[in-house]
């Protein structure tokens, strides 16, 4: 069996099984009350030390982890989780990795080939051969909450055809009768000296523009279910990194929404799905009490049902 191997140093998440559990166990359980199904959910990808608790929120979300419910709820579920990430410019190919499995700390994931070599034809795109962060540092909770799941790992670049692609995406797992839950990866703004981006100077006036004005309004178009907005944002207002994976979400959600109806090809549906957001922070929180550091990231946790 070809088994993709990780390509992250062990600071991005735990490599030891029991370290990965504990992280997971000490969380809290999510504030959302039990409701209808998830099927797709936004989170980021950062390390686990600055954004691990935002993205277990999403996961756990897919595996209908609600107040009351214990970790691993979902044993019994063997669909398909994709996780789209991105890292990908306007004019890049979809890629995807051809390996017949993933590993992780928990064992390996293995992938969904038959749904991946029919979006291939539907798409194009090709072979993930690249060292990237957006897929890999979620892979463990994937294995955690699903772990009979299996695994679609698809990357889209940040333009409007991966939107396109999220209902492509719907239309190909129904089509060959799959059950299948989407991830996507993205991070919000990354502020500071670091990224050459400080249009609010530094310390807490600067905070607070991101978290209040930036990642809120990319927030609220990916609430709203507005593509058009979630592109335009995150590249004009330098609001989000990895969008394509945001518009892969929202299209997805789109046609699932139409069942089949014939959803607008709009980056804008009539009749968006309902998301919610379910968390979110800054690397700044992990920052000593009162410090602001020069350079921080935003974190957003969002679910539709």
């Amino acid at each position: 069996m070809n088994i993709r191997r990780s390509c992250l140093s062990a600071g991005w998440y735990p490599r030891r099984p029991e370290k990965i559990a504990a992280f997971l166990e000490a969380l809290p359980p999510p504030a959302f009350p039990p409701g209808p199904v998830c099927k797709i959910a936004l989170a980021p990808h950062a390390g686990w030390y600055y954004s691990g608790v935002l993205a277990a929120a999403s996961v756990s979300a897919l595996a209908g982890r609600a107040a009351g419910n214990s970790p691993g709820s979902r044993e019994g579920w063997d669909g398909t989780v994709a996780v789209i990430g991105g890292h990908l410019p306007a004019g890049a190919p979809p890629l995807f990795a051809l390996e017949d499995g993933a590993d992780t700390p928990l064992g390996p994931l293995e992938m969904d080939s038959g749904l991946r070599d029919l979006l291939l034809r539907e798409l194009g795109g090709g072979a993930d051969r690249y060292a990237d962060n957006t897929v890999e540092v979620l892979l463990p909770m994937v294995k955690y909450f699903f772990p009979r799941a299996r695994l679609l790992w698809l990357r889209l670049p940040a333009e409007t055809a991966s939107y396109e692609a999220g209902r492509v995406l719907a239309r190909s797992a129904l089509s060959l009768g799959r059950e299948i839950k989407v991830l996507g990866s993205t991070d919000l703004t990354h502020y500071g000296y670091n990224y050459g981006f400080t249009p609010r100077g530094s310390g807490r006036r600067a905070l607070d523009w991101v978290k209040t004005v930036n990642d809120r309004r990319f927030i609220e178009a990916v609430l709203e279910g507005d593509g058009g907005a979630v592109l335009a944002r995150a590249e004009g207002e330098k609001s989000a990194c990895s969008a394509g994976a945001a518009l892969g979400c929202l299209g997805f959600a789109a046609e699932t929404a139409a069942s089949g109806g014939g959803a607008e090809s709009a980056l804008s549906p009539a009749r968006p799905p309902s998301a919610e957001l379910l968390a979110y922070g800054t690397s700044a929180d992990t920052a000593g009490e009162g410090e602001i550091p020069d350079s921080f990231v935003g974190y957003a946790a969002l679910r539709w049902v």
